[in-house]
């Protein structure tokens, strides 16, 4: 019996409710079933190929690459990638199609692929592909057209005639078919599972996404859903069992596989250089910018400045990033030379090299910040700087500037995968099980926004939206939503970051069209880019940026001329502000939690304010940093140290691990880490979609500390403070980079308060849906003149200025908002200043409302249901969890029509474990 099988056609959830697994899934259950290699053909495109290629590299499993590509005639063609030139067929193949199309309707010509398929291998497909689908349609002659269509293209080398057997009534009568055609023809045989999903168990899944799919529920989907979950990984021996009968056919998946040359580890790419000067190197032009940066912003080149500078570039032309930190340079000249506010931040923030070509406006060697944080020698991804710009037409004509430097094809936005998270799992599966759309906004508003922190476990969630724990969908709806959880469910853009390339991006991943006109999205999120090497510039928007150029523009024209770059960092009335929490409108500080804090902390200097930034986070909280720190900082709690050893360290943040950069340095100082072992942590602590990295480095630090000798305490503290960075915890340089920006607000309004009030009038005006900015700029002017009369001293807060409005917004000049109000004002068409309390009334009014719809589908429900006296175990469906179809709607529903008759329409909540379906909260 052979064993060679390898598995050539697997979707996966990358295929857009197509496939019911992870490609990472995937390739666990492939090396679980000692498969030595897996293909994933995704529909349209090669979207989850990264995560193949990582989780099989991890795994010991070669994983190759395919897609089905989505024909004009409607059928999909299964291809491989044998070569990387075949691999680039495929990226200009889906590009072309993509980007002349509306998003998602992108189809490849049969003349198109006649001209182009180099290195291509071609399988005949399943169900959906030319072959069947032109013989289940219209009968042998088409398929015989279709087939020979085939032939001529790929000829007899390069096609694959593709069986499948799920123990499916029907089946052999086209397998028949296709064996006798392959005989006749000259062709191989190639045995697949087309699979949908890794496991039995997520045959769910599919069914879920078949229904939302063709817009049915799984009672009414009938034949659309899979008769059986045969269409799993299978382990060599069960497809030699299955294919007994035409063992070549297995044999062959062997024999392709090894003709499959390509990888991702083979992709190629190569980052654009910047043009210098005749003479210059990519080296030296980045030296002599560098120096003459530094010249500028330290006035003289310390020995001190001069070392870490040659520390950094040597490591940077030896990591061959010269043309990066050039081309970055350049976007940020431009846009200075265009007026246009820009600032680094992020990582980059950790490198003087930056601060001197004025990428950044934090001193990294004056702040001692990590340069590791931001490169290292052993870093084999590319560095990442975010470069935050004012939002609206300003942020967009830099990217615009990009798409013209590099062409359509040379540049493009980083995809963002949206997954299904709490609600929208809950609401699609939800939907998919026929539950009321009543219950479902329920379950909706009820959910704490996000998932993180879960309040209540989903069983419970559920129970309160009114699903009662007796309903004989309970179990699979919360079984389903758990696996439904976390897979993509449809492809955004990234805020901001976009990837250039030397030459066509398509030849490294195929792009798309976004639903923002003038964009394009290539097909990997951030993540998958980073794994590959792919060099990301994030351009980001921040509406503060744009209240900030806003306002220095109208400082300029008013005679009152600002220079933020020269504004003291000491300002006394500034910081006294900030302690005061007067800090509405003011960037990073002006939330509850931040306004709270302000007059604990005190802050009294730029990196007081810092650490104020960095510590309302999900990361210093859950690793019960916050009250140590405010306790220390107040006096009432002495001043300790995990170890004596890293006092140095933690000394700044009172002996409280408030950083990245800490963790860092830790790592490298008492756990002996190397630069490569600190990068991996680094990406550990920013890896969201497994947790299995930060587990596995968590294991290595902890052995490390061990070694070391440090104490047990000690380590538990360190490591759950790690653990903790993990959910979401900044950098220093990220901090240090947004406090600039908050200092910067916050100065402007105690100094320029009629300034600064009347460019987030003018912002408000433009986010004001009907409004454009014209009328923003018109709402500045009024605003301007009208707080004239004022004082610098004063401005909004004095003074007889009356209330401006424009484009739908008021916005009172004479005194600022309420304590309990929202920053920014009110909302569009009108509305006045929302405060907390009518957005607490607006609530209840909503809430109110629920309940009613809530009681009025229970009625509707009622009826149906009553009549039903049939046992609990009768109404429950009999296939779980083979299959979510079939059965009743729920169990002891004669139970519920008697307790409605007894309570009333209106009836309380039930005890925990009673049998309603639906009730009120």
């Amino acid at each position: 019996m052979s064993t060679d099988y390898i598995e050539l056609h697997a979707r996966s959830a990358f295929s857009w409710l197509r496939g019911g697994s992870a490609p990472e899934a995937l390739a666990k259950e492939a090396a679980r079933l000692q498969l030595p290699a897996v293909a994933l053909c995704d529909r349209g495109g090669v979207y989850g190929s990264v995560r193949l290629h990582q989780t099989a590299k991890e795994s010991g499993v070669r994983a190759l690459v395919g897609a089905e590509l989505p024909m004009e005639d409607g059928s999909a063609l299964p291809v491989l990638a044998a070569t990387r030139a075949g691999y680039q067929t495929i990226g200009a193949l889906l590009t072309t199609a993509n980007l002349r199309a509306e998003k998602g309707e992108g189809r490849v010509g049969w003349g198109e692929l006649a001209a182009a398929n180099t290195g291509l291998i071609a399988l005949t497909g399943d169900e959906d592909g030319p072959l069947q689908r032109a013989w289940r349609t219209a009968g042998d002659a088409a398929a015989a057209e279709a087939g020979a269509r085939l032939e001529a293209i790929f000829g007899r080398e390069r096609l694959y005639v593709e069986l499948q057997r799920h123990l499916v009534p029907g089946e052999e009568v086209m397998n028949d078919t296709l064996v006798g055609w392959a005989q006749a023809r000259g062709l191989p045989l190639l045995a697949t599972n087309g699979v949908l999903h890794a496991t039995a168990a997520e045959r769910c899944v599919s069914d879920v996404f078949a229904c939302l799919r063709e817009h049915t529920t799984l009672d009414r989907a009938g034949r659309r859903l899979a008769p059986n979950a045969e269409r799993r990984l299978k382990s060599a021996a069960e497809m030699a069992a299955l294919f007994a009968d035409l063992p070549e056919a297995v044999a062959n998946t062997g024999r392709l596989a090894a003709r499959l040359e390509f990888t991702l580890a083979d992709l190629g790419y190569r980052f654009p250089d910047f043009p210098v000067p005749a003479g210059e190197s990519q080296e030296s032009w980045l030296r002599v910018q560098t120096d003459a940066g530094a010249r500028q912003r330290y006035g003289a080149i310390t020995p001190e400045v001069r070392r870490q500078l040659d520390h950094e570039l040597a490591l940077i032309a030896r990591l061959g990033f010269c043309g990066y930190f050039l081309i970055v340079w350049d976007l940020c000249r431009t846009a200075r030379e265009r007026g246009t506010l820009v600032q680094g931040r992020g990582s980059a923030a950790n490198s003087a090299v930056c601060y001197a070509l004025g990428i950044t406006a934090v001193d990294p060697i004056g702040q001692k910040l990590l340069f590791e944080r931001f490169l290292s020698e052993g870093r084999t991804d590319w560095p990442d700087i975010d470069l935050d710009l004012p939002s609206r037409e300003r942020r967009e004509e830099m990217i615009q500037l990009l798409y013209e430097r590099y062409g359509r094809h040379g540049a493009a936005m980083t995809a963002n995968v949206i997954t299904f998270r709490g609600r929208s799992a809950m609401r699609e599966v939800g939907k998919a099980l026929g539950l009321p759309d009543d219950v479902l906004d329920r379950f909706s508003s009820l959910y704490h926004h996000g998932d993180f922190p879960e309040t209540i476990q989903l069983e419970q969630q559920l129970v309160t939206a009114g699903v009662a724990r007796a309903h004989p969908r309970f179990r699979v709806l919360v079984d389903t939503c758990r696996m439904v959880h976390g897979l993509p469910r449809h492809l955004g853009q990234h805020s901001g970051g976009m990837v250039l390339c030397a030459g066509a991006l398509d030849q490294y991943v195929p792009l798309e069209n976004a639903r923002m006109p003038g964009r394009s999205v290539l097909q990997w999120d951030k993540s998958d880019c980073e794994d590959m090497g792919l060099v990301k510039v994030d351009l980001l928007g921040l509406g503060m940026m744009a209240v900030l150029q806003e306002s220095l523009e109208l400082c300029a024209r008013n005679g009152e001329p600002v220079d933020l770059a020269q504004i003291p960092k000491d300002d006394p009335a500034t910081f006294k502000l900030m302690q005061e929490a007067d800090t509405i409108g003011v960037f990073q500080i002006e939330s509850r939690a931040q306004m709270a804090t302000l007059p604990r902390m005190k802050p009294e200097n730029f990196y007081d304010l810092a650490v104020e930034v960095a510590i309302i986070r999900p990361g210093p909280i859950h690793g019960d940093a916050v009250n140590p720190y405010l306790e220390r900082r107040a006096g009432r709690e002495p001043i300790t140290y995990p170890d004596d050893r890293i006092k140095p360290i933690l000394e700044r943040t009172l002996g409280v691990v408030l950083f990245q950069e800490q963790i860092l340095r830790i790592a490298m100082e008492l756990g002996g880490f190397t630069a490569a072992e600190a990068d991996e942590l680094r990406r550990a602590i920013g890896f969201t979609r497994s947790t299995e990295r930060m587990e596995r480095m968590g294991r290595k630090l902890r052995d490390a500390l061990r070694r070391n000798a440090v104490s047990e305490p000690a380590i538990e503290y360190l490591l759950r403070s790690l653990a903790s960075f993990a959910l979401y915890g900044f950098p220093e340089s990220h901090a240090l980079s947004f406090a600039l920006i908050a200092y910067s607000s916050a100065w402007l309004k105690v100094h320029r308060p009629a300034a600064r009030g009347a460019a987030r009038v003018a912002f408000g005006a433009w986010r004001t849906r009907g409004a454009g900015a014209g009328a923003g700029r018109g709402a500045c002017a009024a605003a301007v003149r009208l707080a004239r009369g004022s004082s610098a001293a004063h401005g909004l807060h004095g003074g007889g200025a009356a209330p401006a409005r424009r484009g739908g917004r008021a916005q009172c000049l004479r005194r600022p908002p309420p304590r309990g109000a929202l920053a920014g004002g009110g909302g569009a068409r009108g509305r006045r200043p929302v405060s907390l309390r009518g957005v607490a009334g607006r609530r209840r009014g909503r809430a109110a409302r629920a309940d009613e719809r809530a009681g009025a589908c229970a009625g509707r429900l009622r009826a149906p249901l009553a009549h039903d006296r049939r046992a609990p175990d009768a109404a429950a469906p009999r296939a779980f969890p083979g299959s979510l179809a079939g059965g009743a709607v729920g169990r002891g529903r004669a139970r519920l029509a008697r307790e409605d008759r007894r309570r009333g329409h209106h009836a309380a909540a039930p005890r925990h474990g009673e049998g309603r379906v639906f009730h009120h909260a």
